[in-house]
């Protein structure tokens, strides 16, 4: 999906269009580990990540307003990494 994602970004930038890619870390809450996200799972993720906590849905849903909002307008061609800094930027 990055690949393609900073394709299209290349390819629809003359026309005003942005495209990014938002990539969420540990997000409690949520059935993405479909039953495996257990107490202990849980504490491991928060121990990686930099803010001593997990992401919550709430977090996920101000990134996307942000990035789908016209202040936005010159965010283009990014992975954009919400992981509490588990993963570090490049």
């Amino acid at each position: 999906m990055h690949g393609w994602a900073l394709g299209l970004a290349r390819q629809l930038g003359k026309e005003g269009i942005t495209v990014n890619v938002l990539a969420p870390g540990y997000v409690q809450d949520t059935d993405i580990f479909h039953g495996q996200d257990t107490a202990d799972f849980g504490a491991a993720k928060v121990a990686d990540t930099l803010v001593g906590r997990p992401g919550t849905p709430a977090d996920v849903a101000a990134a996307i307003s942000y990035i789908a909002s016209a202040d936005a307008g010159y965010l283009t061609g990014q992975i954009i990494g919400l992981n509490g800094g588990a993963v570090l930027g490049r």
